[in-house]
């Protein structure tokens, strides 16, 4: 009860957000700074520093201009579902028809309606530990039940087949939820891992569901294809905000088998009716060849940032275990820092770093059970000055390294 009112149990279920708790104590330092403060430096959210492409800037003026607001069908217009999919065979090979592609309102739009097409109340759906604690949530807001098992640096903190098998309980599993790339960790799934799981899955009539929205940012050729290349079963969730640097526009699509189209299509009507509009007709510009070449020019620079952050931080004494070979983090082994400055584990290190550097970066607490109150999230969604300056600070304020 909240004063009088009787909250919903699966609200209830749904734990804050701890990310956002940090955003919040870095922008009040930021806002009312204490004697001798530098800057914060903000590596803790994951939100490109680059914005819109200036085409696609453009295209949402001429929308706007050329009263092109108003309602779209719910799986969004035909011009942009035609154009992602001419993505998928330029970039990746592979053919996938506009029919099955959802324009929804961004990926966590996409996420809910798949739960909410395919999971019944106690299903269990399988996903790593760590991963990116909202997918937990959506799972739960199904009425489903996250099962989080521990991943190792060994298998890059992805699930294994094995994994999959040995943790499926028939009658109540439904199936997984990964992520490749993966937040908090930046590692992909192994090509042929991934086929092997969804093998195990597809023997148990289950459904694979895999978040691509950072597979845009890989770096590395052996990880760097989507799952929609190994069967037209898998479900694939992607998004305009992190390669395509459109965050605030929320907007991003789902890919799903032909059957399930207008399952999906019934719950967007009555959940959203449609995607924004303007942010549609901008998006088209993504796909124009100055737009792409200035993002692979940016997926160049974010290379760059991890290829410099990285070492520096394993000089440190923070490892990172895995080289992320996407997206734009870093996930760090934080235990010997914390005994350095005699705190008790990544949530005290983190506001630690905050209090003495100035420096707001994501404690282990939201992604899950496995060593996470060991380890740090580091976002390299930041200038390569600003990493450099962060380093420099965090070595001033561990001693030693770099």
């Amino acid at each position: 009860m909240t004063h009088g009112i009787r909250v919903a149990q699966r609200a209830q279920r749904i734990e804050p957000f701890y990310v956002m708790e940090v955003a919040k104590a870095a922008q009040q330092r930021a806002s009312q700074p204490q004697p001798g403060d530098r800057p914060v430096i903000f590596l803790n959210i994951g939100e490109p520093d680059f914005t819109a492409a200036p085409r696609v800037q453009a295209a949402a003026e001429r929308a706007v201009r050329d009263g092109l607001t108003q309602y779209t069908p719910a799986l969004g217009i035909e011009p942009l579902r035609e154009r992602i999919s001419a993505w998928y065979q330029s970039r990746f090979g592979v053919s996938v028809p506009a029919r099955r592609i959802v324009v929804t309102a961004g990926a966590s739009a996409a996420l809910q309606l798949a739960c909410l097409a395919l999971i019944e109340s106690g299903d269990e759906v399988l996903m790593p530990d760590p991963s990116y604690p909202c997918n937990r949530h959506f799972v739960s807001a199904a009425e489903g039940r996250a099962v989080a098992i521990p991943t190792t640096a060994a298998q890059r903190f992805q699930l294994s087949a094995e994994q999959v098998r040995a943790h499926w309980r028939d009658g109540h599993t439904r199936g997984v939820l990964l992520a490749s790339p993966s937040n908090p960790t930046g590692t992909s799934i192994h090509p042929d891992e991934l086929r092997r799981i969804h093998g195990v899955v597809r023997e148990r009539g289950g459904v694979t569901l895999i978040d691509e929205i950072y597979l845009g940012l890989s770096y590395d050729d052996t990880y760097g294809q989507t799952a929609l290349g190994i069967d037209d079963a898998i479900i694939s969730i992607n998004s305009f905000s992190k390669y395509f640097h459109m965050t605030g526009w929320r907007l991003g699509w789902l890919v799903v088998p032909d059957a399930l189209v207008p399952v999906v299509e019934r719950l967007a009507q009555n959940l959203y009716i449609c995607p924004s509009a303007v942010a549609q007709h901008a998006a088209l510009a993504c796909f124009e060849a100055e737009s792409i070449a200035l993002y692979e020019q940016r997926r160049a620079e974010f290379k760059a940032r991890r290829d410099f952050f990285v070492p520096a931080l394993n000089a440190l004494g923070l490892t990172v275990p895995v080289m992320p070979d996407g997206a734009f983090y870093a996930w760090a082994d934080c235990r010997a820092a914390c005994e350095r400055l005699g705190v008790a584990d990544s949530w005290a290190f983190a506001f630690a770093v905050l209090d003495r550097a100035q420096v707001a970066i994501t404690p282990g607490r939201d992604f899950g059970q496995a060593e996470t109150a060991g380890h740090v999230r580091f976002s390299t969604a930041r200038s390569l000055p600003e990493l450099q300056e962060a380093v420099a600070r965090l070595q001033t304020l561990l001693g030693g390294g770099a």
